[in-house]
């Protein structure tokens, strides 16, 4: 009796521990399958969003990642941004789409989770991680257009610039709007099926 208590209370110190010193193994289940569907997203559900503007495509990845910072951290939040793009290394996106996708959605996720982690139960405060989020991730991506086109795809700048207002702003802002205002519709129901997963994976 005493043998089998002292091992259970040894398993319990030990999660406890593993928790409190970092990730646990459910949490990096969790993360490992939000990575997995967030791959999926961005491969198989590509799809232009503003008439006539076929070169930039749609995908719902960035919510997956909004909601894994959301729930675990910013730390947590990075991960989800980056790994699932990857991919795209191996696709004619290349290198430059990889960059371009990995910068929009962290420089959304990674403000949003820092405001809205642990207070996500308040609605003021999870319009205004979205707001703030989505206001970084437009401003950072047409200053990444304006450094990361060029470099990649040989327009000059002043080509790209001319397309800031008829394509990539309005992209952008539409890109983050329906994130964040999916993200707003489902966030809290999502929170509460990921903290049930993480409780009994």
């Amino acid at each position: 009796m005493s043998t089998a208590h002292t091992t259970h209370k040894s398993h319990a110190m030990h999660a406890t521990s593993a928790s409190a010193n970092g990730w646990s193994t459910k949490k990096i289940a969790i993360l490992s399958m939000l990575c997995a569907v967030s791959a999926i997203c961005t491969l198989v559900l590509q799809f232009p969003i503003l008439p006539g503007v076929t070169f930039l495509k749609y995908d719902p990845s960035g919510i997956i990642a909004l909601l894994a910072g959301i729930a675990y951290g910013p730390a947590a939040g990075a991960v989800v941004s980056v790994l699932p793009y990857l991919v795209h290394l191996a696709t004619e996106s290349g290198i430059y789409g990889t960059v371009m996708a990995i910068l929009a959605t962290l420089t959304m996720t990674l403000p949003a989770a820092a405001i809205i982690h642990g207070r996500a139960t308040s609605t003021k405060v999870l319009i205004l991680g979205l707001v703030v989020g989505g206001v970084c991730s437009v401003t950072a991506c047409i200053g990444g257009n304006l450094v990361v086109t060029p470099i990649y795809t040989g327009m000059s700048t002043d080509a790209v610039i001319g397309l800031i207002l008829p394509a990539l702003l309005p992209f952008n802002i539409v890109k983050v709007l329906i994130n964040g205002i999916v993200c707003a519709l489902i966030g809290k129901s999502a929170l509460r099926a990921l903290n049930v997963f993480s409780s009994h994976a």
